[in-house]
């Protein structure tokens, strides 16, 4: 067997990454900028790299963006000047196109007569071929949104006559069809803002109503915090546009590519607990997802403790379920912003003690159920359940309120390949093993589906099962744009075992916990 590596560093936290927060707002006469900072603070925890917004006034559009948090992009004195009556808003996590001041959103073109800008939630599958139809040279464009624009951009060129709202609506038309995988988007031009959601609606974006305006975001807690109504989800497939005679709505997609398949992680672990989904609470999900898990893995233990954040309100459903008491174990430090790059495993440990500390006096001498909502690689889980030990923890039970993560994402989550994924290696009982857990229970998918309270709304699994509502191309990967036309990136070193050509362990020590050879 080959000697395994150590875990790279950008690994430290394995939780999975969502792909953006959009937001946009209609409202004369309001500060509009105000309402888009507001709105995306709320929207935060769906991107970190970097945020921006454009706003118009009806003569022009101005973009602003930096890299970095929200607080990072926007202070008082930038937010001041900017003035009109429209304005939308990003939060990034990049999937397609590195982490760069560059690929921060919204991206902006301007073309004769009309100028726009645009923001997405999503990754498109069919990247590299509309980049070869479209005759873009290597370097033209550098993420799926770049390319959306570039296209957009040259569809308003075939319309100048046109009034630059109508050739903006009929550029749309035109480019919408030909894309492929998932893209909720936002965009604003001097006079309009329109949201648009793919045909599968693989990512939320909902409708609100602001006195005297309109708003759109990914989630409705960012409709909440500036005190606006929600209306409704937009459907998959619909285009909303919004001007100043009011809301409309259009359906540029075929029906026969309408298939609703909302991402089933945005109940699990993306959404806000208190966003809503289909008409249904991300927080009560969590708990049916937690009181599911009690009737399907019981076990006799002493206190219920959750995995902050999205594994508490599943944990309160165990406890409640289970009639064991409901505690807390750890806390996280709630002012960790991006993860924490460290050199060495020693540090890497350190890391996570960064953002979980133990409470060592409702640990030690129990036997604890620990809830969680998912296992990517594992390297985070394995570190958490080492402090519990060391807290004095008699007995670990792990319960993980969705099914084991077996598959990359394609449409708008960085999970990296299938060799990089922990239940895509081991058994359930050999992941047991390695995280050094007394017993460990994965909900299972019916379950899971059950406890959403929308079964029959249509979802997609296909990071827990393996099926793509939507082709993958074989070569899709987060730099190919970056990379066309030039020597491939390297692969990121990974352990792998000897008789498993697909992929191997992110841990250091896989080859002396599994040796297969």
């Amino acid at each position: 067997m080959s000697s395994p590596h150590l875990v790279p560093d950008e690994y430290a936290d394995d939780t999975p990454k969502e792909a953006c927060g959009v937001f946009g707002v209609f409202a004369p006469g309001q500060p509009v900028a105000h309402l888009t900072y507001l709105g995306l603070y709320a929207l935060q925890h769906r991107g970190q790299e970097s945020a921006g917004m454009a706003v118009g006034d009806g003569e022009s559009l101005t973009v602003v963006k930096e890299m970095g948090l929200v607080s990072n992009a926007f202070d008082d004195r930038t937010l001041s000047a900017l003035n009109g009556d429209l304005a939308i808003g990003h939060t990034r996590y990049s999937t397609t196109g590195s982490s760069t001041w560059r690929n921060a959103q919204p991206v902006y073109r301007g073309v004769d007569h009309v100028e726009f800008a645009l923001g997405h939630n999503g990754n498109l599958v069919n990247t590299e071929a509309l980049a070869a139809e479209a005759g873009m040279l290597p370097g033209t464009v550098t993420s799926d949104t770049d390319l959306m624009a570039e296209l957009l951009a040259a569809a308003l060129l075939k319309w100048p006559d046109l009034e630059p709202d109508a050739a903006f609506e009929a550029a749309l038309a035109e480019v919408l069809p030909r894309l492929e995988g998932a893209f909720s988007l936002v965009l604003a031009d001097r006079n309009q803002v329109i949201g648009v959601r793919d045909p599968n609606g693989f990512r939320p974006l909902c409708l609100g109503r602001l006195d005297g305006g309109w708003v759109l975001a990914s989630e409705t807690p960012a409709l909440d915090v500036i005190g606006a109504h929600v209306v409704r989800e937009l459907d998959p497939g619909e285009v909303v546009v919004i001007d100043a005679t009011g809301c409309r709505s259009l359906r540029p997609f075929d029906d026969d590519v309408v298939d609703p398949r909302l991402c089933l992680f945005e109940f699990v672990y993306f959404a806000r607990p208190d966003s809503s989904l289909y008409g249904q609470s991300v927080h009560h999900a969590r708990v049916r997802m937690g009181e599911a898990l009690a009737h399907q893995a019981p076990v006799e233990a002493d206190l219920v403790m959750g995995v902050p954040e999205s594994g508490i309100p599943a944990a309160e459903g165990y406890a409640r379920a289970s009639g064991i008491d409901f505690g807390h174990g750890l806390v996280k430090n709630r002012y960790i912003g991006r993860t924490f790059i460290a050199p060495t495993q020693a540090l890497r440990s350190a890391a996570v003690r960064m953002k979980l500390n133990p409470l060592r006096d409702n640990i030690a001498g129990q036997r604890l159920v620990v809830v969680d909502d998912s296992i990517v690689r594992g390297t985070t889980t394995r570190s958490m359940v080492r402090m519990l030990r060391d807290a004095g923890a008699r007995e670990v039970h792990l319960r993980v309120s969705s099914p084991p993560y077996r598959w990359p994402c394609f449409y708008g989550m960085d999970t990296g390949s299938r060799g990089e994924l922990l239940a895509a290696n081991l058994t359930v009982d050999e992941i047991r093993e390695y995280l050094d857990v007394d017993t460990l229970s994965y909900l299972t998918l019916d379950h899971l589906l059950e406890s959403t309270g929308a079964v029959g709304a249509g979802f997609c699994t296909a990071c827990l099962t393996g099926e793509y509502p939507i082709e993958i191309p074989a070569n899709l990967t987060k730099q190919l744009l970056e990379r066309s036309g030039a020597d491939p990136e390297p692969e990121r070193a990974m352990p792998v075992l000897a008789d498993d050509p697909e992929g191997g362990l992110p841990v250091e020590d896989a080859a002396r916990l599994f040796d297969r050879t």
